[in-house]
């Protein structure tokens, strides 16, 4: 088994939004009913992460297996925390959003993690309440809780910061 992270391409987008229909299907399984309704997250979506060279898909022996969006600060939504504070909060930081894998593939947030803090030591990541599954990868990984941010049409999210100090 070959897995490898590379930029997504346009060229990708209907195996992305297979990835993220799986992704669903797992999140509704678990019991999170409520995030990526509405056809969230679109094709616009993802496109709007390649065209800002923050999408990115796991492959696995040529085949799209994962996806996540990886961007630079500023993230709008975390400039405001409720009911906690940032890590640090005067650094660069990056910020994941949209990871998403099929059931079946095994070590992909991992793999997602290890390369991202390969890029920056300072990363912020936001989920649903509902996302049991998330939040346990989140704090096994080693990031932190530190409030609620609230994303632009208003719905809540649980913020979690890790900084690794060099």
């Amino acid at each position: 088994m070959i897995r490898i992270i590379r930029g997504a391409r346009p060229t990708d987008i209907a195996e992305i939004m297979q990835v993220m229909d799986a992704a669903k299907k797992i999140m509704r399984q678990s019991g999170n009913m409520l995030q990526w309704g509405d056809g969230y997250p679109s094709e616009s979506a993802i496109a709007a992460d390649m065209e800002k060279n923050g999408g990115f898909v796991v492959e696995e022996d040529g085949k799209v297996v994962g996806y996540f969006a990886f961007l630079p600060s500023p993230e709008p939504t975390y400039s405001k925390i409720y009911d906690g504070e940032w890590l640090e909060n005067k650094e660069h930081y990056h910020v994941i959003h949209r990871i998403a894998s099929y059931p079946y593939v095994h070590g992909i947030f991992t793999c997602i993690m290890d390369f991202c803090f390969s890029h920056d030591s300072n990363i912020r990541i936001d989920t649903h309440r509902d996302n049991k599954i998330m939040q346990h990868n989140l704090l096994k990984y080693g990031f932190t809780y530190c409030g609620i941010i609230y994303l632009a049409n208003g719905d809540e999210r649980l913020a979690y910061q890790k900084h690794n100090h060099i």
